[in-house]
């Protein structure tokens, strides 16, 4: 594995950090007057084991899949897919913007499923079933969105490197995408109410601009992909060159 892979797997981890599931959910935790700081190890446990055993479980499809890549990728129809796929994924960005995405997300409030979750994992009736529920659940809802994850999966697998070198490499990933929020534990720990206001209003930072992070990520991907798509199918020399 070369060192700019590397610094590309590190960078996708740090994007990933910061998802709701990663990083906005344990600071509701932390926020809370009476922490529990053993529930935020587990949150935090049992989701990053959630994604560590579906990457290991993607990178050992992908390689059973590697020796038929070549005859699926230079098929026409997966082109044409991969361009509609694309400018979707594209298109689809621009939809927080929209009036509608903005009167749904008013009409929603704090009534959504997010208030649900805060209640599960910090509130009155948390418990350890309860939170490490809501770790499963997040994960499972956010898996499919989190791009850069899946991103890292497919880099990690054009890597050469046996399963149980992946597997070791994707640990180390899911680390780092855990360490922020490990490390605002041990600081309100340390500083107890201190600090929870400055977490608050990071929790609130963080809240606002984690769904804008992953649209935009949405979009260039999408627009890389129908790009690549577009220049295999040779519509992409002749748009620029006309």
């Amino acid at each position: 594995m070369t060192i700019t892979i590397a610094a590309a797997l590190a960078g996708l981890a740090v994007i990933d950090s910061t998802s709701i599931g990663t990083l906005v959910v344990p600071l509701w935790m932390l926020v809370h007057p009476q922490l529990r700081a053993r529930m935020v190890v587990l949150y935090l446990a049992v989701i990053g084991l959630f994604y560590w055993i579906l990457g290991v479980g993607l990178l050992g499809g992908a390689s059973i899949l590697a020796d038929r890549w070549a005859a699926i990728e230079a098929s026409t129809l997966t082109h044409w897919t991969q361009l509609i796929i694309g400018s979707a994924m594209l298109v689809g960005s621009f939809w927080p913007d929209t009036p509608w995405a903005k009167r749904r997300a008013a009409r929603r409030g704090t009534s959504g499923p997010r208030a649900r979750w805060r209640e599960s994992v910090a509130g009155e009736r948390a418990s350890a079933p309860a939170v490490a529920g809501v770790a499963l659940v997040a994960g499972l809802i956010e898996a499919a969105s989190m791009l850069p994850y899946l991103g890292a999966v497919g880099l990690l697998s054009t890597t050469g490197l046996g399963l149980p070198a992946r597997a070791g490499v994707l640990a180390a990933y899911v680390l780092i995408m855990c360490a922020p929020a490990l490390v605002l534990l041990g600081l309100r720990v340390l500083l107890d109410d201190r600090i929870r206001p400055r977490l608050a209003r990071i929790e609130a930072w963080v809240t606002r601009r984690s769904g804008g992070a992953l649209w935009w990520v949405v979009g260039l991907l999408g627009f890389f992909l129908a790009r690549d798509a577009l220049g295999r199918l040779g519509i992409w020399g002749s748009v620029i060159g006309g």
